[in-house]
């Protein structure tokens, strides 16, 4: 009688295990999605474009005048990324691309002071990648992952499915972006028109 028990637990053990892996694997994936989902559609809502414009119109009005088109450009990725909280790679990208590009500015500008105090500059030789050498022989599909990966901020090196990934919300990111700036740009102009036309008013 004793035999039948166990052999059964063999069995049941394994059950469990299967279970348990099956749990762990569904929540991660339930996790996954939480993160990944819907993300295409939530830049298409009314609401999401209504808070980017928002913090852009706040973040181009406080902060010191835009000396071109490159500075609002820059301005506009930045709060597009604030806007995604920094839950995908595109937006931890350019979060920590704006980091980089502030220490350089600072690095550059030390070595600028030295270099006029003692009068020696440090002239850099001109490098060649090895990624744009590497990339001439390669098959043409692998030269297209690269050149999307190229495209999507932090996605250079990444492989297919997560650059895949990254650009199924980065591009309906870009589109609401797009879309906020030209409202936004609509309502200054048309602000700006009727202060001019009020100011041109003969008074009466």
């Amino acid at each position: 009688m004793a035999s039948p028990s166990v052999i059964s637990n063999p069995v049941t053990n394994t059950d469990r295990s299967r279970d348990s892996k099956r749990r762990k694997k569904n929540k991660s994936q339930l996790r996954h999605q939480q993160q990944h989902s819907n993300s295409p559609t939530k830049w298409k809502s009314q609401e999401q474009q209504q808070i980017y414009s928002s913090k852009l119109h706040k973040a181009l009005t406080t902060s010191s005048p835009p000396r071109g088109g490159k500075a609002v450009r820059e301005a506009a990725d930045r709060v597009l990324a604030a806007t995604a909280k920094g839950r995908t790679r595109w937006s931890r990208a350019i979060l920590t691309n704006r980091l980089k590009l502030k220490f350089r500015k600072q690095r550059n500008k030390k070595q600028r002071m030295i270099a006029a105090a003692t009068g020696i500059s440090r002239c850099k030789k001109p490098r060649v990648s090895v990624l744009k050498l590497k990339g001439k022989g390669l098959p043409s599909m692998q030269r297209k992952v690269r050149f999307l990966g190229g495209l999507v901020p932090g996605c250079r090196k990444e492989p297919l499915p997560v650059i895949l990934e990254e650009t199924i919300d980065y591009i309906p990111a870009l589109e609401m972006q797009v879309r906020a700036m030209t409202a936004l740009f609509n309502l200054l102009s048309s602000s700006g028109d009727a202060a001019s036309a009020s100011n041109s008013a003969p008074p009466s």
